[in-house]
């Protein structure tokens, strides 16, 4: 003998809910794991630009002192 009978709009109701929740943690999966990949990359390009060659002059001119 049931207490309590849940009617069709509550199962939609729990079955809405269960889907957003789903859509939720899948969303969030989706942006950490594209923001962990942003990283990386972004962390590869600054070890490029500081390992890249800084242009030096060849022939450093003295200064010249006029006393």
């Amino acid at each position: 003998m049931p207490v309590v009978k849940i009617t069709g709009q509550g199962l939609f109701a729990i079955a809405l809910t269960v889907a957003l929740l789903w859509a939720c943690v899948i969303g969030e999966r989706l942006m950490i794991r594209n923001a962990t990949s942003r990283r990386v990359r972004v962390l590869h390009q600054i070890e490029k630009l500081q390992r890249k060659a800084h242009p030096q002059p060849s022939n450093p001119h003295p200064m010249i002192t006029v006393g």
